[in-house]
């Protein structure tokens, strides 16, 4: 993965998480949540996703106004002991070479976080759980790679 598609999508990524709802932009589809955030380089970072609990989105990244990447997701809230804080401090947790999700393993207190993920930037797959005290509160289910050749 290019060091600076890499550093680009790391600090996009913790922008949303950071900015949350506040950070959204006008929906271009009705009830959708989008966030975009483009500083002004060559590179252009867009998420989009429908529904709550059960969700379904994709994030793209563009390169001077050509989409080149793109990841698909779609998850649910399980439990009422989920809880969104926890789920974003392990979000904010990115790999620098590989910012796709959090961390392989993330705890604190009694919430648990688990990603596996398969592959690398040009093509993967993964998952990602919550869990509260050994309970599964909250799934996701991750993959995309680039869409050029």
């Amino acid at each position: 993965m290019n060091r600076d598609i890499a550093l680009f999508l790391r600090k996009a990524k913790k922008t949303a998480l950071e900015k949350g709802r506040t950070g959204k932009i006008a929906p271009s589809r009705v009830n959708a949540h989008e966030f975009d955030f483009d500083v002004g380089g060559k590179f252009r970072y867009y998420d989009t996703c429908l529904g709550s609990p059960k969700f379904a989105g994709q994030e793209a990244l563009w390169n001077e106004g050509i989409p080149f990447w793109a990841m698909n997701y779609n998850g649910r809230i399980l439990g009422l002991e989920f809880c969104e804080k926890f789920l974003k401090e392990a979000l904010m947790l990115l790999s620098e070479d590989l910012p796709l999700r959090g961390p392989e393993l993330y705890q604190n207190g009694d919430y648990e976080y688990r990603c596996r993920l398969e592959g690398d930037f040009n093509w993967f797959s993964g998952r990602e759980e919550v869990y509260f005290k050994g309970k599964l509160v909250y799934e996701c289910n991750f993959n995309g790679g680039e869409i050029l050749d």
